[in-house]
């Protein structure tokens, strides 16, 4: 089990970032993440793989004027 952004989340082995993305359903186009505090770079969502127990967070950006 995960949590993500204060929400349990299933869990399993191999779970990257883009995987956690899509089980939410989360396409933004800008998205911030950090894994127990630790940022991740958009490049590695495809790679970082999330540990079980992780606190994740995720925040979409917005742009404005």
């Amino acid at each position: 089990m995960i949590t993500v952004n204060g929400d349990p989340m299933e869990w399993h082995k191999g779970l990257t970032v883009r995987g956690m993305l899509k089980k939410k359903n989360w396409t933004f186009p800008m998205i911030a993440v950090w894994i127990n505090d630790k940022p991740v770079h958009p490049d590695h969502f495809d790679m970082e793989e999330i540990p079980d127990g992780s606190i994740v967070q995720a925040i979409h950006m917005v742009a404005g004027g």
